[in-house]
């Protein structure tokens, strides 16, 4: 069947070249577990340090884990199933924005002030990390939308990092949880928005495939 005039069929072309890069696989192997390792780290962190912007970023790490792991279990199959796996994506990220949400709330009603220098010193961590898997797949990053939209993801999750320690910052000179608190709110909703996006997208891809 000619690829000329059916979206689908471009698509499927593009999963199979993802298929066929071993330095691709690599790399999402190689994000991922880095990315797992990170959860750990900044979940075991956050707990103790009573930082919601540290819990946001540890499950932020577990999103990005499952998405490269999707991404690699999905590679050259039917479209069918990467609009499964993106609809399963943008509800992990739906119920992540949700979560950071409701623990902001706990901490703004028990009044527990984050400790700074734990923040400070695992965001820093986090961030070397991610810049690490941003220049990993720099490479990819003109690649088909599912190259580009991991690539985007590690950026903008270092970007991220740099508010965590910029909360840091504005706790220790606060004594406040409020920086903490914002930069989760902004985390959050930046989460919701997206998951809603990608959602609705799925939703649209899965209706237009044949049954």
């Amino acid at each position: 069947m000619s690829c000329e005039c059916h979206d689908h069929c471009t698509i499927e072309s593009r999963g199979r070249d993802s298929v066929s890069n071993p330095a691709w696989r690599r790399a999402l192997w190689i994000a991922l577990v880095l990315n797992l390792a990170m959860f750990v780290v900044e979940l075991a962190a956050g707990l103790q340090a009573d930082s919601v912007s540290l819990l946001a970023d540890a499950v932020d790490f577990a999103g990005d884990a499952a998405n490269y792991g999707l991404s690699l279990a999905v590679l050259g199959m039917a479209v069918v199933w990467r609009s499964r796996a993106a609809l399963v994506k943008g509800l992990s990220m739906t119920a992540y924005g949700l979560f950071v949400i409701g623990k902001a709330a706990w901490v703004l009603h028990s009044g527990t002030v984050p400790e700074p220098l734990t923040m400070g010193v695992v965001g820093a961590i986090a961030l070397v990390v991610n810049t690490g898997v941003a220049v990993l797949l720099y490479t990819f990053r003109t690649g088909d939308a599912n190259m580009r939209s991991v690539w985007l993801c590690s950026r903008n999750d270092a970007l991220s990092n740099l508010a965590v320690m910029l909360a840091a910052l504005g706790v220790f000179g606060t004594g406040s949880a409020w920086p903490d608190l914002v930069v989760a709110g902004v985390m959050a909703a930046l989460a919701l928005s997206a998951g809603v996006t990608v959602v609705r997208e799925a939703r649209r891809e899965l209706a237009a495939v044949p049954a």
